[in-house]
């Protein structure tokens, strides 16, 4: 199975949906990325809201539009919401992404991971060696960086969307997705995307909302990918270095629009 590059026009017509559409996503997400998450997802044209207590996080999580669960800067308290919105995510038919943040590495987040694959999320989106840990094979990994590639990854990301009815997404220099069937590739993006922190917890956020949008999850969830990667180019162009690099990014997707992605 080849992967297939996703569209440009497939990219823009996505982008149009999202904006038209202004998804509500409630973001369960590290403490480290909260801010930038919620102003890509501002940029972008969603609404974000991160809403972390046990009780109302069950009673959000229903009525946002989708789910992001990010496994960053996990503790008993933050398991136990998160829990408990993703099974009202499910109840209320809402959809719900995983990011498996430094899966393999930790115990309690690589238990609490394959807990909540059993609860099928919608999406998953991490790096080769989160993929493969989660799919039970060893990997590479240096807390949240991965020493793997992408490619070493398709394995096993195929078999998680397969056996668990998701969509998986491998971020790397060309991301990776697949629904277990269909491959998209992605290519794009720049280096400097690695020496800041949250964009890939950001690009979780984006997956997320699109998951909430009409059509394939697998064509939407690569097109945030294929967004994310055009900004990020367009931010390296305009800024100096990582400083300058963030307020650019947000700019860039803000102007993102049909023309950029064709």
């Amino acid at each position: 199975m080849q992967p297939e590059p996703l569209s440009g026009p497939l990219a823009a017509q996505a982008l149009q949906q999202f904006r038209a559409g202004s998804p509500l996503v409630h973001c369960m997400t590290n403490d480290v990325v909260q801010t930038f998450t919620a102003n890509v997802l501002l940029a972008l044209g969603a609404s974000p809201a991160m809403v972390i207590d046990k009780e109302e996080a069950a009673q959000f999580s229903a009525r946002a539009d989708a789910l992001l669960i990010n496994l960053g800067t996990l503790t008993q308290e933050s398991l136990r919401a998160m829990r408990a919105a993703v099974l009202s995510a499910r109840c209320a038919d809402k959809p719900w992404l995983l990011d498996p943040v430094a899966v393999g590495g930790l115990t309690l987040r690589t238990e609490f991971a394959r807990e909540l694959l059993a609860l099928r999320p919608t999406a998953i989106r991490g790096n080769a060696s989160e993929i493969m840990a989660l799919a039970g094979e060893s990997g590479g990994g240096r807390g949240v960086d991965s020493t793997i590639e992408v490619c070493e990854a398709l394995p096993a990301a195929r078999s998680l969307a397969k056996t668990w009815g998701t969509v998986v997404a491998v971020s790397g220099e060309t991301d990776y997705l697949t629904d277990g069937e269909r491959a998209i590739s992605v290519h794009g993006g720049h280096p400097i995307m690695t020496r800041v922190v949250g964009t890939g917890c950001a690009l979780s956020a984006v997956m997320a909302a699109c998951c909430a949008l009409p059509g394939s999850v697998l064509t939407n969830a690569a097109a945030a990918c294929a967004w994310m990667a055009r900004a990020g180019e367009h931010a390296e162009a305009k800024s100096a270095g990582p400083g300058s690099f963030i307020p650019a990014f947000l700019d860039a997707l803000w102007h993102l629009n049909q023309e950029s992605l064709i």
